[in-house]
């Protein structure tokens, strides 16, 4: 690293003002800031003089989330083998072999349009490529189902990236989650590639791996999916320990509670996520999937027991990950709990109540986001209405 240090330093020049290579001096900077922490700190004396940037910060968490992405291309693998009758034939590497093939290009485009797009507006603002990305770039892929069409996923990357973060200001100025946009933009712009029975299940041989013949009656349902069809109150999947591992049919990070409770740990540990968001996402559904299943309506997804809400869809990975992003989540300490709580509760009432789309993560995190400054506002408030109050008791005194 010594020499590629001095190798940067050495070219450096030539991207500064001035320098034959000027016009590329965001996409040095991106990569230097990148390999190697700023030699710079802040100079007025509000700003917190630290060794870390975010760019370190989001690397943490690109790295809490490699045990969900790599379970999931395990998962994809085990799916798709099991659809086609050949699981107890096959082996690990395999498995996991086809769904790193089947995952791969989605990360490719994930990063190259979004990346690209931020390259562009970096250039054209003269200003550092922001880095937010790096996370949100792998957070796409995992959270669509497998079968959803490259071109599609360009689409709704590069219009989250620009009318949801860009059209804000960047990283840090958006108001929603740029990965959930990204999610909402293709379940309503193309419904029938983000849910139903086949999106789940990869269907396509991947350099001569897979292949064959889905099993006659075989259903690629999610559990989620299969409650929100079902005739009768009972209609719901009982709860079994694949729910936890992961092996059921997914969006391809969400299915296994173990692999994102290890990034969770992680997370917390570096005191990257605030535990307060994290655990009142859980209490929130849980209170709100008790509530439903003792006096709620007489409906399969109702009378789902309030654990099985938690484990299973993407109960878990928005919770670690979604409703925690700092940048769209409320920043006082009183307001995370409101936040996370908040979101909770109305995951599942959309779950519940909304039979059209079982889901209900998604657009609970997102109405969450518009509200978050509104309750930091009356957290802030109340504050200072308390402290009005007791100076006003002292002056009296």
């Amino acid at each position: 690293m010594k020499a590629f240090r001095n190798y940067l330093n050495k070219i450096k020049p030539n991207f500064e003002k001035g320098g034959k290579f000027h016009a590329f001096r965001s996409v040095f900077d991106g990569l230097e800031t990148f390999l190697f922490v700023p030699n710079a700190t802040a100079k007025t004396g509000t700003h917190i003089h630290d060794a870390i940037d975010s760019k370190r910060i989001m690397s943490i968490v690109v790295i809490a989330l490699m045990p969900a992405l790599l379970f999931g291309m395990y998962n994809v693998g085990y799916q798709h083998y099991r659809a086609i009758g050949m699981l107890e034939a096959t082996g690990f590497v395999e498995l996991f072999a086809y769904g790193l093939l089947a995952v791969l290009p989605k990360i490719i485009v994930s990063y190259v349009v979004g990346l690209g797009i931020e390259f562009i507006v970096a250039q054209w603002k003269n200003e550092e490529i922001h880095e937010g990305f790096l996370v949100t770039g792998i957070l796409i892929p995992m959270i669509v189902p497998v079968d959803c069409p490259l071109w599609m996923l360009a689409i709704a990357t590069a219009f989250a990236v620009i009318f949801a973060k860009e059209v804000f200001g960047g990283t840090g100025m958006n108001i929603f989650n740029v990965a959930l946009i990204t999610r909402a933009f293709l379940f309503f712009a193309y419904p029938s590639k983000m849910s139903g029975d086949s999106v789940w299940i990869a269907g396509d041989s991947l350099f001569g791996l897979g292949g064959g013949q889905l099993v006659d009656g075989f259903s690629g349902a999610t559990a989620l999916g299969v409650a929100s069809t079902a005739s009768s109150a009972t209609g719901y999947l009982p709860f079994n320990w694949d729910m936890v591992t992961g092996l059921i049919p997914g969006s391809i990070g969400e299915t296994s509670v173990i692999a994102i409770a290890l990034g969770a740990v992680l997370l917390l540990w570096t005191g990257i996520a605030s535990w307060k968001t994290m655990c009142s996402v859980f209490v929130g559904g849980a209170l709100m999937g008790w509530i439903f299943n003792t006096i709620g309506p007489d409906t399969a997804m109702a009378h789902m027991p309030w654990y099985e809400h938690l484990v299973l869809g993407g109960f878990c990975f928005g919770a670690v990950f979604m409703a925690t992003d700092p940048v769209t989540s409320a920043r006082t300490e009183t307001g995370k709990y409101i936040f996370g709580f908040l979101i909770g509760v109305m995951a599942i009432v959309i779950r519940v109540l909304n039979p059209g789309y079982p889901e209900g993560m998604m657009l609970a995190i997102l109405l969450m986001n518009i509200f978050a400054p509104l309750i930091d506002y009356y957290v802030v408030q109340s504050n200072i209405n308390r402290r009005t109050q007791r100076a006003l008791k002292r002056s009296n005194a």
